[in-house]
């Protein structure tokens, strides 16, 4: 187009005589990737509260608007890709699983490594984001991966079996097979026989139907969205605690070209969808059980005595993820210790001190 027909927005607010800001508004793509569906809660979560209210921020000065592109469900990553989706810069802002990422992002397996400690959502999300914040060397993980941290997110209140045979006693384990993901694969290995089999949250159905596995351990929001129920009528009521699995981050290069005002909408939102989130996850669990029952589920609830075996019978895998950090020379020990401060702070009862291993 010959330049003497462009047209700023300035300019035709002058020329029409109408108040629209005497600027020109700059747009800025953010391409946005995940690999789970778009109904996936946290996904869900991002299209109709984190992009709504990033826009309506930066809408108070007009200076800058987002074209956001979404794509979700496999279309440019796997649920396990986001994490070098975004390294790769195939996406700009991604909700990475951090559970499929333990030896990139060793410090994220905080909450995983103490189960059987809270299954309030809120206080485990903030818990962690402050660790994030206060330890350096939990955000020096992922910019060793270019990309830069914004925060967690929980998305569960807590861990459950789900399983094709009803189950209360933790004998009754024995010699089975149990899918998970990540860190809780390790819950199982006090359990004489019990063999812990890698999946993910789209895996498990099909794990379960097949007679891959007779147990599965995911939260009751996931096994009412991927209809659990028709394969594992029965949820044992473990407690096992609530945990960490996603982290929102941005591209390095992609963040460092970003405007401050645009930078500081991101970042502010990125606190409030964490907090959003669990918030939602907590709100969701007595609605996903009630689901559960009228798909035909049926819950069983663990006694405490059973529970605090359960917690005895696992390795002392939180000792052994803070030592792992302490010989890497980031302050594992310390992290740990001040973690399970805060959620004692917040209320949290430990079924187990599982910092009573840990290095001084």
């Amino acid at each position: 187009m010959n330049p003497i027909y462009r047209m700023t927005a300035a300019s035709l607010a002058i020329g029409l005589g109408v108040g629209l800001p005497l600027h020109a508004q700059e747009v800025i793509t953010a391409n946005v990737i995940d690999g789970y569906p778009a109904r996936s809660m946290w996904v869900q979560e991002f299209t109709d509260f984190f992009i709504p209210e990033v826009d309506k921020r930066l809408a108070e000065t007009g200076n800058y608007k987002m074209d956001w592109r979404e794509s979700y469900g496999g279309t440019v990553v796997k649920p396990g890709g986001v994490l070098e989706g975004i390294e790769l810069g195939l996406g700009d802002i991604g909700i990475v699983t951090t559970i499929f990422h333990s030896s990139k992002l060793p410090s994220q397996a905080i909450a995983a490594v103490t189960p059987f400690v809270s299954g309030d959502a809120r206080i485990v999300s903030q818990a962690v984001d402050d660790i994030a914040q206060e330890f350096p060397s939990v955000k020096a993980e992922f910019e060793a991966q270019n990309q830069v941290y914004l925060t967690t997110g929980v998305v569960l209140d807590t861990y459950q079996l789900f399983s094709k045979n009803q189950i209360s006693q933790l004998s009754q384990l024995e010699g089975a097979k149990i899918a998970g993901a990540g860190m809780n694969l390790r819950y199982v290995e006090g359990i004489p026989g019990a063999a812990g089999v890698r999946g993910g949250l789209t895996d498990f159905y099909n794990m379960v139907q097949t007679g891959l596995v007779e147990h599965a351990m995911l939260w009751p929001e996931a096994a009412a969205t991927f209809k659990m129920a028709e394969v594992a009528p029965f949820m044992l009521d473990a407690d096992l605690g609530a945990v960490n699995t996603k982290a929102v981050t941005a591209n390095k290069d992609y963040w460092a070209k970003l405007p401050d005002e645009v930078k500081t909408a991101i970042s502010e939102v990125a606190v409030a969808y964490r907090d959003h989130l669990a918030e939602i996850a907590m709100d969701r669990a007595a609605e996903s059980l009630e689901a559960y029952r009228t798909a035909g589920g049926t819950i069983t609830e663990m006694d405490t005595a059973q529970r605090t075996a359960w917690a005895a019978s696992m390795p002392d895998i939180a000792a052994e993820w803070a030592k792992g950090l302490d010989d890497a020379g980031a302050p594992g020990s310390e992290m740990l210790k001040s973690y399970l401060g805060k959620l004692e702070a917040a209320g949290a009862t430990p079924l187990r001190d599982w910092a009573a291993g840990a290095g001084n």
